[in-house]
């Protein structure tokens, strides 16, 4: 007989959560930006199948967190926007920028909850389920700024194949200047071009995982136009939350 029990009969150290706000399980943090977030991107409500709650980590610009390295206090304002949304009462902390793999060991030390930085997390996994003489391929919104670093935070190989969104194209010329209106056929053609790219110079690559949480609504295209599998943000916390709400079957 199972020893597990619901309502007043709990497993000891088991006493239910003051929260101010019921029935959410995901936390995202935000960047501080302003954007057009289109359906897919973590940005975006509609992205997702159950309730989450949003925080806007202010002060934390693209600029200061798509880098190599990040200034010592970014990680303040991270966990202190993470201690907000436990208080709000989330279950699970993620975040809205993949190069926050760098944070991750940190974030994990001091938040008081799980918590799933990066897109990134996803490649050991991925990387073991492959053909052998396959690879994970990265796709990343800026390679120049994605170091060693970032992998081994999150425990991945440092020498995956990477390719990088055009530092000149429509797409990021939209993020530096906070577009309020995109148009998803620009975006996807630069993301698409950056893929066969890297494809076409490593074909050992069996999977792509994306690093950037703009990136997802533009998965379905690449699955279904190289015949790979294809893991981002969306997949990462979609698994993230159904270990946080497990379905009852």
């Amino acid at each position: 007989m199972s020893t597990f029990s619901t309502g007043s009969n709990m497993l000891p150290g088991a006493a239910p959560r003051r929260r101010a706000i019921h029935g959410v399980s995901i936390g995202i943090l935000v960047l501080d930006t302003q954007f057009h977030r289109l359906p897919g991107d973590i940005g975006n409500g509609t992205t997702w199948r159950f309730p989450v709650q949003y925080a806007v980590v202010r002060g934390a610009t693209p600029d200061r967190i798509v880098r190599p390295t990040l200034d010592t206090d970014v990680v303040d304002l991270f966990v202190r926007a993470a201690d907000e949304l436990v208080a709000f009462g989330v279950d699970g902390i993620t975040t809205s920028c993949g190069f926050l793999a760098l944070l991750h060991p940190q974030l994990v030390a001091r938040c008081q909850v799980p918590v799933a930085t990066s897109a990134l997390l996803q490649i050991p996994l991925v990387q073991s389920m492959l053909p052998a003489g396959k690879r994970v391929g990265v796709l990343t919104m800026d390679k120049t700024a994605l170091t060693a670093a970032h992998f081994q935070a999150v425990g991945a190989p440092t020498d995956l194949p990477v390719g990088s969104i055009p530092n000149d194209g429509i797409f990021r010329r939209n993020h530096r200047t906070s577009a309020p209106v995109v148009r998803h056929a620009d975006h996807e053609a630069e993301v698409v071009a950056a893929a066969e790219e890297l494809l076409r110079e490593h074909p050992e690559i069996g999977a792509l995982v994306l690093e950037c949480t703009n990136l997802p609504p533009y998965s379905a295209t690449l699955e279904a136009r190289f015949q790979l599998p294809v893991y981002d943000i969306v997949t990462l916390v979609e698994w993230f939350h159904s270990g946080l709400r497990p379905r009852r079957y």
